[in-house]
Protein backbone atom coordinates (compact mmCIF):
# COMPACT_ATOMS: atom_id res chain seq x y z
CA UNK A 1 0.00 0.00 0.00
CA UNK A 2 1.29 3.06 -0.70
CA UNK A 3 1.56 5.44 2.36
CA UNK A 4 3.63 8.27 3.25
CA UNK A 5 6.22 6.49 5.11
CA UNK A 6 8.37 5.50 2.07
CA UNK A 7 9.21 8.93 2.27
CA UNK A 8 10.79 8.69 5.36
CA UNK A 9 12.04 5.32 4.85
CA UNK A 10 13.46 5.85 1.94
CA UNK A 11 15.40 8.93 3.17
CA UNK A 12 16.67 5.82 5.73
CA UNK A 13 17.64 3.70 2.92
CA UNK A 14 19.86 6.43 1.13
CA UNK A 15 23.19 5.90 2.93
CA UNK A 16 22.72 2.03 2.47
CA UNK A 17 22.20 3.53 -1.89
CA UNK A 18 25.24 5.25 -1.68
CA UNK A 19 27.42 1.71 -0.13
CA UNK A 20 25.66 0.01 -2.56
CA UNK A 21 26.76 2.48 -5.91
CA UNK A 22 30.18 3.64 -4.58
CA UNK A 23 31.19 0.91 -2.88
CA UNK A 24 34.80 -1.15 -3.05
CA UNK A 25 33.90 -4.00 -5.75
CA UNK A 26 37.36 -5.86 -4.70
CA UNK A 27 38.85 -7.15 -1.24
CA UNK A 28 42.65 -6.62 -0.15
CA UNK A 29 45.03 -9.17 0.89
CA UNK A 30 44.14 -8.91 4.34
CA UNK A 31 40.20 -8.84 3.98
CA UNK A 32 40.98 -12.00 1.81
CA UNK A 33 42.67 -13.84 4.58
CA UNK A 34 40.58 -12.88 7.66
CA UNK A 35 36.95 -12.41 6.07
CA UNK A 36 34.03 -13.96 7.31
CA UNK A 37 31.92 -15.43 4.07
CA UNK A 38 28.46 -15.20 5.88
CA UNK A 39 29.48 -11.66 7.09
CA UNK A 40 30.26 -10.65 3.40
CA UNK A 41 27.10 -12.35 2.12
CA UNK A 42 24.64 -10.72 4.64
CA UNK A 43 26.61 -7.26 3.57
CA UNK A 44 25.96 -8.00 0.11
CA UNK A 45 22.57 -8.67 0.66
CA UNK A 46 21.43 -6.17 2.85
CA UNK A 47 23.02 -3.25 -0.02
CA UNK A 48 20.77 -5.38 -2.37
CA UNK A 49 23.85 -6.48 -4.61
CA UNK A 50 23.02 -9.52 -7.59
CA UNK A 51 24.02 -12.85 -7.07
CA UNK A 52 27.40 -12.22 -9.42
CA UNK A 53 28.37 -10.32 -6.71
CA UNK A 54 30.42 -13.73 -5.15
CA UNK A 55 32.31 -13.05 -8.67
CA UNK A 56 34.09 -9.80 -7.79
CA UNK A 57 35.13 -11.56 -4.43
CA UNK A 58 36.73 -14.54 -5.79
CA UNK A 59 38.65 -12.58 -8.63
CA UNK A 60 39.82 -10.33 -6.05
CA UNK A 61 40.58 -13.06 -3.37
CA UNK A 62 42.11 -14.91 -6.25
CA UNK A 63 45.41 -12.90 -6.23
CA UNK A 64 46.30 -14.27 -2.86
CA UNK A 65 45.19 -17.65 -2.72
CA UNK A 66 42.00 -17.43 -1.47
CA UNK A 67 38.82 -19.15 -2.94
CA UNK A 68 35.37 -17.90 -1.38
CA UNK A 69 33.34 -20.34 0.87
CA UNK A 70 30.04 -20.10 -1.11
CA UNK A 71 27.92 -21.95 1.15
CA UNK A 72 28.56 -19.52 3.91
CA UNK A 73 28.03 -16.81 1.02
CA UNK A 74 25.09 -17.51 -0.32
CA UNK A 75 23.41 -18.15 3.79
CA UNK A 76 24.76 -14.50 4.58
CA UNK A 77 23.32 -13.19 1.61
CA UNK A 78 19.89 -15.09 1.74
CA UNK A 79 19.65 -13.03 5.55
CA UNK A 80 20.72 -9.84 4.08
CA UNK A 81 18.29 -9.53 1.42
CA UNK A 82 15.50 -9.60 4.30
CA UNK A 83 16.78 -6.53 5.00
CA UNK A 84 17.18 -5.41 2.01
CA UNK A 85 13.71 -6.27 0.34
CA UNK A 86 11.75 -3.84 2.07
CA UNK A 87 9.23 -2.06 0.35
CA UNK A 88 11.12 1.47 1.26
CA UNK A 89 13.86 0.23 -0.42
CA UNK A 90 11.76 -0.60 -3.40
CA UNK A 91 10.51 2.55 -3.43
CA UNK A 92 13.52 4.72 -3.20
CA UNK A 93 14.76 2.25 -5.82
CA UNK A 94 12.55 2.99 -8.21
CA UNK A 95 12.07 6.62 -7.60
CA UNK A 96 15.33 7.16 -8.56
CA UNK A 97 15.56 5.04 -11.77
CA UNK A 98 16.76 2.29 -10.62
CA UNK A 99 16.07 -1.30 -12.11
CA UNK A 100 14.69 -4.15 -10.36
CA UNK A 101 15.61 -7.56 -11.51
CA UNK A 102 13.68 -9.43 -8.95
CA UNK A 103 16.27 -11.03 -6.63
CA UNK A 104 14.03 -10.74 -3.05
CA UNK A 105 12.98 -13.84 -1.49
CA UNK A 106 9.16 -15.12 -2.75
CA UNK A 107 7.56 -13.57 0.05
CA UNK A 108 8.20 -10.56 0.13
CA UNK A 109 8.81 -10.14 -3.86
CA UNK A 110 5.52 -8.81 -4.31
CA UNK A 111 5.44 -6.12 -1.29
CA UNK A 112 9.12 -5.10 -2.51
CA UNK A 113 7.61 -4.88 -6.70
CA UNK A 114 4.53 -2.74 -5.55
CA UNK A 115 6.68 0.07 -4.02
CA UNK A 116 9.62 0.03 -6.90
CA UNK A 117 6.94 0.31 -8.96
CA UNK A 118 5.17 3.29 -7.49
CA UNK A 119 8.88 4.46 -7.04
CA UNK A 120 9.42 4.03 -11.07
CA UNK A 121 5.90 5.92 -12.14
CA UNK A 122 7.34 8.81 -9.95
CA UNK A 123 10.74 8.59 -11.41
CA UNK A 124 8.84 8.76 -14.96
CA UNK A 125 6.85 11.55 -14.00
CA UNK A 126 9.48 13.38 -13.04
CA UNK A 127 11.63 12.66 -15.62
CA UNK A 128 8.97 13.73 -18.36
CA UNK A 129 8.62 17.36 -16.59
CA UNK A 130 12.37 17.49 -16.67
CA UNK A 131 12.53 16.96 -20.24
CA UNK A 132 9.73 19.06 -21.54
CA UNK A 133 11.41 21.82 -19.26
CA UNK A 134 14.25 21.49 -20.87
CA UNK A 135 12.76 21.68 -24.05
CA UNK A 136 11.34 24.52 -23.60
CA UNK A 137 14.47 26.32 -22.11
CA UNK A 138 16.19 25.19 -25.45
CA UNK A 139 13.40 26.45 -27.68
CA UNK A 140 13.18 29.87 -25.62
CA UNK A 141 17.15 30.51 -26.13
CA UNK A 142 17.04 29.42 -30.12
CA UNK A 143 14.01 31.93 -30.30
CA UNK A 144 16.07 34.87 -27.97
CA UNK A 145 19.25 33.93 -30.48
CA UNK A 146 17.50 34.36 -34.14
CA UNK A 147 15.27 37.75 -32.94
CA UNK A 148 18.67 38.78 -32.27
CA UNK A 149 19.96 37.55 -35.27
CA UNK A 150 16.83 38.96 -37.28
CA UNK A 151 18.00 42.54 -35.79
CA UNK A 152 21.80 42.00 -36.96
CA UNK A 153 20.75 41.00 -40.61
CA UNK A 154 18.17 43.68 -41.07
CA UNK A 155 20.86 46.26 -40.41
CA UNK A 156 23.00 44.56 -42.64
CA UNK A 157 19.88 44.67 -45.16
CA UNK A 158 19.06 48.35 -45.44
CA UNK A 159 22.89 48.92 -45.26
CA UNK A 160 24.21 51.43 -48.08
CA UNK A 161 28.01 50.04 -46.98
CA UNK A 162 27.36 46.84 -48.16
CA UNK A 163 26.88 45.58 -52.09
CA UNK A 164 24.05 44.72 -53.43
CA UNK A 165 24.41 40.81 -53.67
CA UNK A 166 25.45 41.22 -49.62
CA UNK A 167 22.00 42.99 -48.88
CA UNK A 168 20.19 40.35 -51.03
CA UNK A 169 21.21 38.19 -48.90
CA UNK A 170 20.12 39.75 -45.80
CA UNK A 171 16.88 40.12 -46.84
CA UNK A 172 17.01 36.40 -47.83
CA UNK A 173 18.38 35.84 -43.91
CA UNK A 174 15.65 37.86 -42.57
CA UNK A 175 13.22 36.02 -44.57
CA UNK A 176 14.08 32.41 -43.54
CA UNK A 177 14.73 33.72 -40.00
CA UNK A 178 11.29 35.11 -39.09
CA UNK A 179 9.87 32.00 -40.18
CA UNK A 180 12.53 30.02 -37.79
CA UNK A 181 10.94 32.80 -35.05
CA UNK A 182 7.44 31.56 -35.88
CA UNK A 183 7.98 28.03 -35.67
CA UNK A 184 9.70 28.33 -32.55
CA UNK A 185 6.91 30.61 -31.19
CA UNK A 186 4.76 27.32 -31.80
CA UNK A 187 6.67 24.98 -30.44
CA UNK A 188 6.99 27.22 -27.55
CA UNK A 189 3.52 27.14 -26.86
CA UNK A 190 2.95 23.70 -27.36
CA UNK A 191 5.66 22.56 -24.90
CA UNK A 192 4.19 25.01 -22.63
CA UNK A 193 0.89 23.36 -22.79
CA UNK A 194 2.43 20.01 -22.19
CA UNK A 195 4.32 21.40 -19.23
CA UNK A 196 1.30 22.65 -17.58
CA UNK A 197 0.06 19.07 -18.01
CA UNK A 198 3.07 16.89 -16.78
CA UNK A 199 3.16 19.51 -13.78
CA UNK A 200 -0.86 18.83 -12.84
CA UNK A 201 -0.11 14.38 -13.67
CA UNK A 202 3.56 14.66 -11.26
CA UNK A 203 1.02 16.45 -8.84
CA UNK A 204 -1.87 14.51 -9.07
CA UNK A 205 0.69 11.17 -8.43
CA UNK A 206 2.45 12.76 -5.34
CA UNK A 207 -0.90 13.05 -4.03
CA UNK A 208 -1.99 9.68 -4.22
CA UNK A 209 1.69 8.75 -2.40
CA UNK A 210 0.65 11.55 0.46
CA UNK A 211 4.05 13.36 -0.44
CA UNK A 212 4.67 16.92 0.07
Amino acid sequence: MRTAKYQSMARAGAAMLLLAIGGCATMDREECLTVDWRTVGFEDGAQGYSGDRIGQHRKACAKHGVTPDLTAYQEGRAQGLREYCVPANGFRLGSQGGSYAGLCPSDLDQAFADAYHSGRQLYTLESRLSNVSHQLDSRRSDLRAAESDIVTRSAVAISSEGTAEERAQAVLDVKNLGERVGRLKTQIRQLEEERVHCERDLQDYRATLNLP
